[in-house]
Formats: C-alpha cells, structure tokens, sequence
C-alpha cells in the first residue's frame, strides 16, 4: 500500500530521502497532482514479481485444462492442416 507521496519536484530534490521512504514502503511519484510513477524496494519488486508470475502460470495451467493448446501447437496443427489440403 502506498502511505507517501511526493511531487517530481520533490523526487529531484529529496532523491536521498525518496530512497529511504521507498525502503520501509512504496512511494508514489506525482507530476501536475496525477501520479507518474510508485518508487519500492528490490525486495518488494521482486515478491510483486514472483506473485504475477504465479499468477500468469496459473491462468495458463487453467486455459490449457479447458482446450487451450497454445500458439505453437495451434500454428503446428494449422500448418499441418494447410498442407493436408494441398
């Protein structure tokens, strides 16, 4: 959850401090009151990474158990198919 925010002014003139908010939480970067950016932790990029990566392979696991054969073996059996006809 993001508890800080600070103007892109801010960002450029407080960086030292912007890293060290971005240690303990992530950090919302506003320019013109409308956010542009969230600053956070390696170790919390890197667990928000693992999760969508957990999250993409079960949704893959998920369209393969209903039929979904994928893009390489879809193009393998249309090309197959394209030539059988010829």
């Amino acid at each position: 959850m993001i508890t800080t925010t600070f103007t892109a002014k801010e960002a450029k003139n407080n960086f030292g401090r912007l890293l060290d908010e971005a240690r303990h939480s992530p950090v919302a970067v506003e320019r013109n009151g409308k956010p542009i950016a969230v600053v956070m932790s390696t170790q919390e990029y890197e667990e928000f990474e693992a999760r969508r990566d957990a999250y993409w392979g079960e949704r893959a696991k998920q369209a393969e158990k209903k039929g979904y054969i994928g893009t390489v073996k879809g193009g393998k059996l249309l090309r197959e198919a394209l030539n059988a006809q010829v």
